[in-house]
């Protein structure tokens, strides 16, 4: 087992939180260590979907065909040993109004759920974290977010545990499709009560956490021993 710990995040939702938004806003970790076991067969059913003339440059959930979605989750639901799924699920109408502001609200909503997530995952020999998200949401507010996760992330983690934040588009890497994947199956079953898709991950899905039960900014947890700053690698 690597001692290095990657963590790939996508989210689900909108940052309205008017009667027009979506009822619920939700984070979701998918959580693997190297080797990447299912990179290999993602990338070639990638090609299999160019041979059989689909223009598939990357896996995207949303826009995907119900085939190939299908498909998706069965490699998925495959390889469901070798990776651990979170979700954090936030019912918008019950977050203070102090809280609303996106450039409070995605960091401090991402960090109660690495929080959770690492707290479990320092059990087992750990160096290393490297976090991938995807392209920031809030694009103007990027620096600030950035440096509230990173204040997170220093908190949490014990100095000895060094760590990378990095924000790729979701093309660039597997790890971030499947995350797609996962997010949009537990989104749908919470916002629209749909199993597609939700079927396949829920034996790999550790956590749907409620956000109404984490009562302090970065919610109540064991790690709050380790308090004492990890070490960011620029």
């Amino acid at each position: 087992m690597s001692n290095c710990l990657y963590t790939f995040l996508d989210e689900g939702g909108n940052f309205d939180f008017s009667p027009r938004g979506t009822r619920y806003f939700i984070l979701t970790s998918v959580t693997t260590r190297r080797p990447f076991q299912f990179h290999s067969i993602l990338d070639s059913y990638k090609h299999d979907c160019l041979e059989y003339g689909l223009n598939t440059e990357y896996f995207h959930c949303a826009e995907d065909n119900t085939y190939v979605k299908r498909k998706l989750f069965a490699i998925i639901a495959n390889h469901i040993n070798d990776i651990r799924i979170d979700s954090l699920i936030i019912e918008k109408s019950k977050v203070e109004l102090a809280l609303q502001d996106g450039k409070r609200f995605y960091p401090e909503m991402l960090g109660r759920l690495l929080r959770h997530v690492f707290y479990h995952e320092m059990k087992n020999p750990l160096e290393k974290i490297i976090v991938i998200t995807d392209t920031i949401p809030i694009q103007k507010k990027r620096h600030a977010i950035e440096k509230t996760i990173k204040g997170t992330l220093n908190k949490m983690l014990p100095p000895e545990i060094r760590y990378r934040l990095l924000h790729h588009t979701s093309r660039s890497h597997y790890g971030l499709q499947v995350a797609d994947y996962c997010n949009w199956a537990v989104f749908r079953k919470w916002q629209k009560e749909k199993r597609e898709g939700y079927d396949y991950i829920k034996q790999a899905l550790r956590s749907e956490l409620n956000m109404t039960s984490l009562t302090t900014p970065f919610g109540e947890s064991p790690l709050g021993s380790y308090h004492q700053g990890g070490t960011f690698i620029s």
